[in-house]
């Protein structure tokens, strides 16, 4: 006489959890335990079989088959494994099927039959509290599941604690507190940053705003410190954005905690080398998808320093995502979705021996070097302002620069005002949303712009945000020409007559 026992997990397909039900059948057939619906089968077979001899559960001599679907959901990693050995257990009847079969479970079996944490906790956690159920994780993955707000979550020591629990023998254990570092280490002050009164403004509008941002300049001018003080100006994630940042490190096996030991809400900013691959930037790799460093810095600052040294293939992988948000990577059993809602922060040099007053490079080698940026990828660029050799006068006896606590007052209250309109921030309000908030020369000005041949259709779209962001900086209810001339301004670095560094 067969028997079916019945246990519940969950898989991830990107930062979405899919429920996997997982069902174990004893019945006639060769001894053994077999694992299908998943890639790595025959290795949760092995970790299960000894876990359970350490419980001291002998295996009938019978085939034992354990089937995870649906089947055509992508199921990899060792995440499975002790819902497989609560599902045996059910099938052999030592644990009550109602019970195993009314829980999440998550974790990798040791083979002293001790419990492992696995990544994407954080999304199996919201998944769970969605769906009113209670979820069982290894103790390394209880805090994240707290972080996410699932009230139903406890943890596991091992097979046999969960067995305890799900037999009523032993309570459930709550989660203990992430201990994480008490306070945030001070941000990098924008006071840091002497001169490049153009290119402070610039990246005051880019943070009002959420535009996008190329600095443009020779080396040692300050454009990183520049890019890395970005996240400083934006105010911080809500509890949408850290809980969706914390999905994304949850699925990469990153710290998802924040100071004291709650979600991050600082704002991330990722440098990726400029010699990292396309799955490096936008994720992907063998087997299961992990994100790459746009959706690891979804909420904040992507910076690619360096910019035309990267491969323009990959430069040019990353139009959609900035268009749309995501990442989508499809593979021959389906695609994944990543977050990438984020600023792009770019810096480079203008030619290829670096600018400056010494530059010795030809027009055409500029022309080949800048080439390397292409023109539909250029065109989400929002703000180019160049960045000047500094000069002796900066460096000694200037007065104090702003700092970013001044600067980041400025930003709240123009992005207050995008958020009035009924959108924030600027670089994601539609253009019929815009319009009506330009005055008429404002409006020739922009059309006089394109007449001239300096702005695409997709460039005038963001140019008018541009203008709308600087307006709303000065507290302008309507955008006039001055402001739209400034924001065409910004974007002098992206023509073809500032081939040369000042």
């Amino acid at each position: 006489m067969s028997a079916i026992g019945r246990a519940r997990s969950v898989a991830l397909a990107g930062v979405d959890a899919v429920e996997v039900q997982v069902e174990a059948h004893v019945g006639p057939g060769l001894p053994g335990l077999q694992v299908i619906g998943a890639a790595s089968g025959p290795d949760i077979a092995q970790r299960a079989r000894v876990a359970l001899q350490r419980l001291g559960v002998r295996l009938p001599s019978s085939k034992v088959l354990v089937s995870l679907s649906p089947a055509d959901v992508p199921k990899s990693g060792a995440r499975f494994d002790l819902a497989v050995a609560v599902a045996v257990l059910a099938a052999l009847d030592i644990v009550p099927a109602q019970q195993a079969s009314g829980v999440l479970l998550l974790g990798e079996l040791a083979l002293d039959a001790g419990l492992r944490p696995v990544s994407g906790v954080v999304p199996s956690a919201v998944f769970a509290r969605r769906e009113g159920l209670r979820l069982g994780v290894p103790e390394g993955g209880g805090a994240e599941a707290a972080l996410a707000g699932c009230a139903g979550a406890f943890v596991l020591r091992d097979l046999a604690e969960a067995v305890a629990v799900l037999c009523g023998e032993d309570a459930p254990r709550a989660p203990e507190p992430i201990v994480g570092e008490p306070h945030a280490e001070p941000a990098a002050d924008l006071a840091d940053v002497v001169g490049q009164a153009q290119a402070r403004r610039a990246v005051e509008i880019a943070a009002a705003g959420g535009h996008h941002l190329l600095l443009l300049g020779p080396p040692g001018c300050g454009k990183s410190m520049l890019a890395r003080r970005l996240p400083g100006l934006l105010p911080p994630l809500d509890d949408d954005e850290a809980l969706e940042l914390a999905a994304v490190r949850s699925v990469a096996g990153l710290p998802v905690a924040g100071p004291g030991g709650v979600l991050d809400r600082r704002r991330p900013l990722r440098a990726p080398h400029h010699r990292s691959s396309a799955a490096a930037l936008l994720g992907g790799g063998s087997g299961i998808a992990r994100p790459g460093e746009i959706s690891l810095a979804t909420g904040g600052v992507l910076f690619l320093d360096e910019l035309l040294e990267w491969p323009r293939s990959v430069l040019d992988s990353l139009r959609e995502p900035l268009e749309e948000g995501v990442v989508r990577i499809a593979r021959s059993r389906g695609s994944v979705r990543f977050p990438a809602r984020v600023q792009l922060v770019a810096a480079a040099n203008p030619c290829p021996c670096g600018g400056g007053g010494a530059c010795i490079c030809t027009d055409e080698r500029i022309w080949a070097y800048r080439g390397r940026l292409s023109g539909p990828l250029a065109d989400r660029l929002d703000l180019a302002p160049p960045v000047q050799p500094l000069r002796a006068q900066d460096l000694v006896g200037a007065a104090p620069e702003e700092p970013t606590a001044a600067v980041a007052e400025r930003v709240a209250r123009a992005r207050e005002a995008a958020a009035a309109r009924g959108h924030a921030p600027n670089a994601a309000a539609a253009v019929a949303t815009l319009r009506p908030t330009f005055d008429r020369a404002a409006l020739r000005a922009l059309a006089d712009a394109v007449e001239r041949g300096e702005l695409t259709g997709r460039g005038h779209a963001r140019a008018q945000g541009v203008a709308r962001t600087i307006a709303d900086l000065e507290g302008a209810e309507l955008v006039s020409a001055a402001h739209v001339l400034e924001a065409l301004a910004h974007r002098a670095a992206l023509g073809r007559g500032q081939g040369r560094a000042a």
